[in-house]
């Protein structure tokens, strides 16, 4: 049996003739530029997300460099991040000149540890970027505290949390801005990259529309320098489709987990394998991650067994080499090192079947070094 780690052909043939037509009206149209599909797509993602605004962007990346911008972030000043998140969070710090300071991670959740925070802080601290990875939210009420406690701005990075709920308020409306990610793995996947900034401030709004075209208001005259951060009108045509589905989604993706669970728990498995803990009360479920001792043979064993998987991250960034004259080391930070060691993502895409799963964990149950 052949398990992908994830599927894309088939969530498309589910939605091809809705999908196709809202290209081909955009093509027809011939409006590939802040159409009227991008302003449509931020009014729905906005409602959704529970802001009063949200502005496309042309990646993940480029919402958290542009939501920096936006907030004043410069060279030497300090933004505190986990080491344990996808690069583009302190990559877009670096960018803009600014340190990125690094920060643990809880062993339960993977999140930013609340906890290790407020002794990172230095007179050089101008924010906090919470990631809510795998798409559960950060534990926010106390790193929101903190930052009411400093005044530093809030940005959450929500690339894989569209959705998710810390209680009871979805991802990207608790802060400063909210940033998120429609690469075509994400629960709500472009057919190429994009990406979206929430908030609820309106001059934020208005600066980061402002950013996306050059710092340009109004058209050619430039009072700030921005870049080229737009989102492209057939993405947005395309996500507009999707975000219909994405309840669906998430709701087969959460069956999907809840299914492995069961599944684990029957077959013995959980006194050696740590499933996913969920703290917050909406968990989406862009990745299912298990941490167990033998991690790299298990993978190994899974893919001759037709079984795609993958590891997030294999290097926790304070120890990347751009990050060298950083100046951390080996053990500054031991929950993340402990889990680019231990970690494997399964598929737990919406359309996988119980006979997969079954077969998914009767692969691993078989692996004799569990």
């Amino acid at each position: 049996m052949q398990v992908p780690f994830l599927d894309l052909k088939a969530q498309y043939k589910t939605i091809k003739s809705e999908v196709d037509t809202a290209i081909q009206s955009v093509i027809e149209g011939q409006h590939f530029i802040l159409g009227a599909e991008v302003s449509e797509l931020e009014k729905q993602v906005a409602e959704y997300c529970h802001c009063k605004f949200a502005i496309g962007v042309s990646s993940g990346t480029d919402a958290l460099l542009t939501s920096l911008m936006a907030l004043g972030i410069e060279a030497k000043d300090e933004v505190i991040v986990p080491t344990y998140t996808f690069f583009a969070t302190a990559g877009s710090v670096s960018r803009l000149g600014a340190k990125p300071v690094f920060v643990d991670i809880e062993k339960s959740t993977y999140n930013i540890n609340p906890d290790l925070i407020e002794k990172k802080i230095t007179e050089k601290t101008r924010a906090i970027i919470p990631v809510h990875l795998y798409g559960q939210c950060a534990e926010m009420e106390p790193i929101l505290k903190i930052a009411q406690k400093y005044n530093l701005k809030t940005i959450e990075d929500a690339a894989q949390a569209i959705g998710s709920e810390s209680d009871g308020k979805r991802a990207g409306s608790m802060s400063d801005t909210g940033c998120f990610s429609f690469f075509p793995s994400k629960n709500l996947g472009g057919f190429g990259d994009g990406g979206m900034v929430t908030t609820n401030d309106p001059a934020i709004a208005e600066k980061i529309r402002t950013l996306r075209t050059h710092g340009s208001k109004p058209k050619y005259y430039h009072n700030i320098v921005g870049g080229n951060f737009r989102l492209d009108t057939i993405q947005a045509a395309v996500l507009i489709v999707k975000l219909r589905h994405l309840d669906k989604w998430t709701m087969a993706r959460q069956e999907n987990a809840n299914r492995y669970n069961r599944l684990f728990e029957e077959s013995g498995l959980t006194d050696n394998i740590q499933i996913p803990v969920i703290k917050q009360n909406r968990h989406i479920f862009n990745q299912y991650v298990i941490r167990l001792k033998n991690r790299d043979k298990l993978q190994a064993g899974l893919k001759e067994k037709g079984i795609g998987t993958e590891i997030y991250y294999s290097v926790p960034l304070h120890l990347q080499g751009c990050f060298k004259g950083l100046g951390y080391k080996e053990r500054d930070c031991p929950v993340a090192e402990e889990s680019a060691r231990t970690t494997l993502a399964l598929p737990i895409y919406p359309e996988l079947t119980e006979e997969q799963q079954k077969y998914v964990v009767e692969c691993i149950k078989q692996d004799k070094d569990i």
